[in-house]
């Protein structure tokens, strides 16, 4: 689904209810798929191109790959804390600040690598998962308590929304 809101240009994320077990495969296979998504995303992109926001106010490609991996490392974090702990309150981040610091002007090779790497972890670890370990629990600060499958899911629709941000660009000036 391609969306006129340019913030959105898959939709906005809806929280699916609980996943049954074909959901959850193929938000993980999603998951997995986004370092290459994105590679091919931002493929042969001059510096010129990765630095055009995507929308007014918006972030440019360079800082929505370099965003990426920060969030997704803090998501894998908040992950195992989700299965080690009880229902623990997870700390949140001001995204758009860490997109304005100096790390965020970074050539992209060095996110590409970071995501490719975490991913394989991180999909281990959601492919390691119990049945019991589905149903564990955070809290988020903003968004109230919420289910391990709920996390998946969110970041399986975060990685897709993120590669549209930079394809939906592409396509609006024929690159």
């Amino acid at each position: 689904m391609v969306s006129t809101d340019l913030r959105y240009p898959i939709g906005e994320f809806t929280l699916p209810g609980k996943l049954e077990t074909g959901a959850r495969s193929r938000a993980i296979n999603e998951v997995a798929d986004l370092p290459s998504m994105l590679r091919a995303a931002v493929m042969e992109l001059s510096d010129e191109q990765l630095d055009t926001p995507y929308r007014a106010n918006g972030w440019t490609p360079r800082q929505v790959v370099h965003h990426l991996p920060d969030s997704h490392m803090n998501s894998y974090v908040r992950l195992k804390l989700a299965l080690t702990e009880d229902t623990p309150t997870i700390r949140t981040y001001d995204e758009a600040l860490w997109a304005m610091l100096p790390d965020a002007a970074a050539p992209i090779g060095s996110s590409l690598g970071l995501l490719d790497r975490l991913h394989e972890r991180w999909v281990f670890l959601w492919r390691s998962l119990s049945k019991r370990d589905w149903d564990r629990r955070l809290r988020h600060p903003d968004l109230g308590e919420m289910r391990v499958d709920e996390l998946l899911a969110f970041y399986a629709w975060h990685g897709r929304h993120h590669v549209a941000h930079i394809t939906e660009l592409r396509r609006r000036k024929r690159w």
